[in-house]
């Protein structure tokens, strides 16, 4: 069992420094520590390629850290969110939309915003070159909408610091490349350009700059940005369709009432990376101000600073001597020309070419390789003697969620034992195989149902969302309207104040979701265990239950949702999904489904909600009750995104290969292909499965796609044994 856990580590932001920390605390994890991380993407840009990508020479995921796959090596829980405040002196940060995180220690690494609140129209218009995710979706399209004549190519650079430098530079390369050979990039500056750089660096770029075709103007104020247009303070007016700031370098506005020492709004700290004001938060990059040696905000600092803060981070948990972070004087600037060459500035060093850009190429590719292969999770094996079996059966970890459960085959063999709810008591109307039991009171139908998950995720509020939206769907399914849930919550060991800040970060989310589909938390249990296990036990109320059972020969087959999670959530957990995969997944996953579940209620004869059983098990599981078959479209499943290609490669859900072996001999033509292996795949917080009439098809779904559901038309129920008819790949 692993240790306790004692104290909290919180890093905000997913800057280079928190990467590689990350990767560093993977290698070397201290015990008893929580590692969690914020940020409100699944991936982290790393900014010394992010010209390259604009110029066309790299494909967007070249320059992205991957923040989901290392957070799972580094044993990190990841709270994907931006954090909006911080308070020093509760050790709490906020995040919205859920209660705040507490910190024993926290280190600070968001990095800075181009943004240019002040600028009449930029908000609106412009594009801050930081942070860079944004921008480079922005400078997508931009493109795509130039290059088919949608928007005009005309772009414009406000700041002509190396950083707007680089990107004009980019910039032209790429629209001229595209086939844009009208395309115009303006450089401006308010003051003159490049005035950090020596006179023979500012030479050569300028060099560069007339080359290219780049229309500089120095001493250029901007008074307003426009949809179509700069405007300048002496009544110029540019055409523009894509502006980009890279003039302000801004602090997070949320960091001035964090009570923190700072330094025009960055976070003063002294050369352990310690805030000098409170010792038990740190930053680094560029949020930071280096009060015993001020330096200019520079990635390459970020990337140095890194093992020092590790270091750091480490000896504050356990007692060890912090360790001097000493910047060095000046560094090695490579700054990119557009095509593959490239200008390093160091002193009076100027030189240029394009062995220099092959250089700066493998500097950068060095670093988002040390991300790139990252070993998958191993199991811990049994050591000494084991029982046959015991070390094949530990090779492979188990999955959470529905992934978890016990066979089908086990599970209704343990049931089959038990007498009818129905015979025992004249109150009870469920039968074995519903999805909730269903009992009477007068004319009163109360729905009940109880489910659980171990944890798929190690952010206890997100997974709350989860277990609360997968408990709901049971009743969703029997078409009753949600009442009352108790929660049944497992914690790992840990101390009493983190038991109270966990429970509290559960407990507000699952009340959320409960409010928002009008049930109320009344209650529940704790206790604590190996595992994060979280738990529900619901209720409703239902005029008319709707069953497995019922289903008629000619009923369209209507899924809400696309099946793949746990194929998903497996290959999360060997270190093999997309992050950005996965947080479309989580996104899908907490979406609730009771304005599905309303629409459908009147129309459906037969509904189920697809879960730990797969879409084939479940499907079967109505055939059965309805007396009838189906043929299934396995072409109009819908798929969540990255699912089949983790498929393809063999990774699979703990619960996949049992579903198969229970339902495989039921399925008629089941092709060997990964679509239709994810028929077996369970599915966590999964779709309604109903069975409509004909004649309402078209309004359904037209309905459910206005509601933002992903719903799709999947195949028919028809007469004949109770047996599944697959046609498509």
């Amino acid at each position: 069992m692993p240790a306790p856990l004692t104290r909290d580590v919180v890093l905000i932001g997913g800057g280079h420094t928190h990467a590689l920390v990350l990767r560093a605390w993977g290698m070397a994890p201290v015990a008893g520590a929580r590692l969690t991380l914020i940020d409100p993407n699944p991936t982290a840009a790393y900014s010394g390629m992010l010209p390259g990508h604009v110029a066309g020479h790299y494909d967007r995921s070249e320059l992205e850290i991957d923040l989901v796959r290392l957070a799972r090596f580094a044993g990190a829980r990841l709270v994907l969110g931006a954090a909006c405040g911080l308070d020093a002196e509760a050790r709490e940060i906020h995040v919205p939309g859920r209660a705040p995180i507490v910190y024993d220690i926290a280190s600070v690494d968001v990095g800075i915003t181009s943004a240019m609140p002040d600028l009449p129209g930029f908000p609106d218009h412009g594009v801050p070159a930081k942070p860079l995710g944004p921008f480079a979706d922005r400078w997508a399209r931009f493109v795509s909408d130039a290059t088919a004549g949608r928007v005009p190519p005309a772009a414009a650079v406000i700041g002509a610091g190396v950083a707007g430098v680089e990107l004009a530079l980019a910039m032209a390369h790429r629209l001229r490349a595209a086939g844009c050979d009208d395309a115009r990039v303006t450089l401006l500056e308010a003051d003159r350009m490049l005035g950090a750089l020596p006179a023979a660096a500012r030479r050569a770029l300028r060099a560069e700059i007339d080359a290219t075709g780049i229309r500089l103007l120095e001493r250029a104020a901007v008074s307003r940005v426009t949809a179509a247009a700069v405007e300048l303070a002496d009544g110029r007016t540019l055409p523009c369709a894509f502006c980009a700031g890279t003039a302000g370098t801004r602090p997070h506005g949320w960091l001035a009432d964090s009570g923190l020492a700072l330094t025009e709004g960055f976070i003063d700290v002294d050369d352990r990376l310690r805030s000098t004001s409170h010792r038990e938060l740190f930053a680094a990059g560029d949020c930071a101000h280096m009060t015993f040696a001020p330096r200019p905000k520079a990635g390459v600092y970020a990337v140095r600073q890194a093992p020092v803060l590790a270091h750091n981070l480490r000896a504050a948990l356990v007692g060890m001597q912090a360790r001097r972070y000493r910047p060095q004087r000046d560094y090695l600037k490579l700054i990119s020309l557009g095509r593959r060459s490239a200008l390093v500035q160091k002193g009076a060093l100027t030189l240029q070419g394009p062995w220099l850009w092959r250089l700066k190429n493998r500097i950068d590719r060095d670093f988002m390789d040390r991300f790139r292969h990252l070993s998958p999770m191993r199991p811990a094996l049994p050591t000494g003697d084991a029982a046959r079996g015991a070390r094949g059966a530990a090779a492979a970890p188990l999955c959470g969620g529905c992934g978890a459960k016990v066979a089908a085959s086990g599970l209704s063999g343990a049931l089959a034992q038990l007498p009818a709810p129905d015979t025992l008591r004249d109150d009870v109307l469920s039968r074995p195989g519903d999805d909730a039991a269903v009992l009477a009171f007068g004319a009163t139908r109360q729905v009940l149902t109880t489910d659980h998950l171990r944890a798929v995720v190690e952010d206890p509020a997100l997974m709350a969302r989860i277990a609360a939206v997968h408990a709901l769907g049971d009743i969703w399914a029997m078409g009753a309207q949600p009442q009352a849930a108790l929660a049944t919550i497992i914690l790992p060991r840990m101390t009493a104040p983190m038991q109270a800040a966990t429970l509290r970060e559960i407990t507000q989310a699952a009340q959320d979701v409960l409010a928002q589909a009008g049930a109320v938390l009344a209650g529940g249990h704790t206790t604590q265990g190996a595992d994060l296990t979280l738990g529900f036990t619901v209720t409703g109320l239902a005029e008319r239950p709707i069953t497995l059972a019922g289903g008629q020969p000619g009923d369209a087959l209507l899924l809400t949702r696309p099946i793949g999670s746990g194929t998903l959530l497996a290959g999360e957990m060997r270190g093999r999904a997309d992050g950005g995969d996965m947080a479309a997944l989580y996104a899908a996953m907490v979406r609730p489904q009771g304005d599905a579940a309303a629409l459908l209620a009147p129309q459906a004869h037969a509904m189920t909600d697809v879960t730990g059983f797969g879409l084939a098990g479940h499907l079967l599981a109505m055939l059965r009750a309805s007396g009838c078959g189906a043929a299934l479209d396995l072409d109009a499943v819908p798929l969540h995104r990255g699912a089949e290609a983790l498929a393809a490669r063999g990774i699979a859900s703990t619960l996949a290969p049992s579903n198969r072996a229970d339902t495989a001999l039921h399925l008629d033509s089941l092709p060997d292909t990964p679509r239709a292996a994810l028929l077996f795949d369970p599915q966590t917080c999964g779709g309604l499965l109903a069975a409509v009439p004909e004649a309402s098809v078209n309004d359904l779904l037209h309905a459910l796609s206005r509601m933002g559901h992903a719903a799709a038309r999947i195949g028919t129920l028809r007469d004949g044994p109770e047996r599944i008819a697959l046609r498509g790949a």
